[in-house]
């Protein structure tokens, strides 16, 4: 299984929705989807943490497409 900070956000989001489909569809045991459940929990984070950065950006673009001082605070 590839290291989830290793992935792209299509590879990571594609995971996730497997791992949802999985839990979903039940006959696992415990611990199958307690793992499951926690590599959902990290690949979910992973995106998350994608889609804030990519909103950063274009949050920062111009109009003219270049990129604007990020202000703090």
């Amino acid at each position: 299984m590839k290291p989830v900070s290793e992935m792209t956000f299509e590879e990571a989001l594609t995971e996730l929705e497997e791992v949802v489909r999985r839990l979903e569809a039940g006959g696992l045991t415990l611990e199958e989807s307690l793992a499951l459940y926690e590599r959902g929990q990290a690949l979910a984070a992973y995106c998350n943490r994608q889609l804030d950065q990519a909103e950063l950006k274009v949050s920062q673009l111009s109009p003219d497409g270049t990129l604007l001082p990020l202000e703090l605070g």
